[in-house]
């Protein structure tokens, strides 16, 4: 049974950093696509970063790259989620989500991905 448990979130202040963790089980890791998506309410679920965990391949939305990382470890089959220089607007919901690695694109689908973890909020205040 796949499973994914997100834990980082939390409250910071603008410019602050945080680190997302989205710890994976129930299948091979490194067949997988793996990305963050995130959504603030009233507005679309939108993926943020990305990493096709077979080719290593990043992807990153315009509007965190220089300041989102995407890294995973996979002695833990764990994905992170590196964030810093954190704006009010990064302020959202935030889901980790797999698919079979052939299933990637850029950007990142949320219809394609089959599996979500539960969320953690991340609130980023001015």
């Amino acid at each position: 049974q796949v499973q994914l448990v997100e834990s980082g979130g939390g409250s910071v202040q603008a410019g602050g950093s945080l680190r997302l963790s989205c710890a994976a089980s129930g299948f091979t890791f490194s067949d997988y696509c793996m990305g963050w998506f995130r959504q603030a309410p009233g507005k679309e679920r939108e993926g943020v970063a990305q990493i096709n965990l077979n080719t290593g391949r990043t992807y990153y939305a315009s509007s965190v790259k220089g300041r989102f990382t995407i890294s995973r470890d996979n002695t833990k089959n764990t994905l992170y989620l590196y964030m810093n220089s954190l704006k009010p607007e990064d302020t959202a919901m935030y889901y980790c989500a797999a698919v079979f690695f052939v299933m990637c694109t850029e950007p990142p689908d949320p219809a394609r991905f089959n599996y979500w973890g539960q969320g953690t909020q991340v609130t980023v205040s001015s």
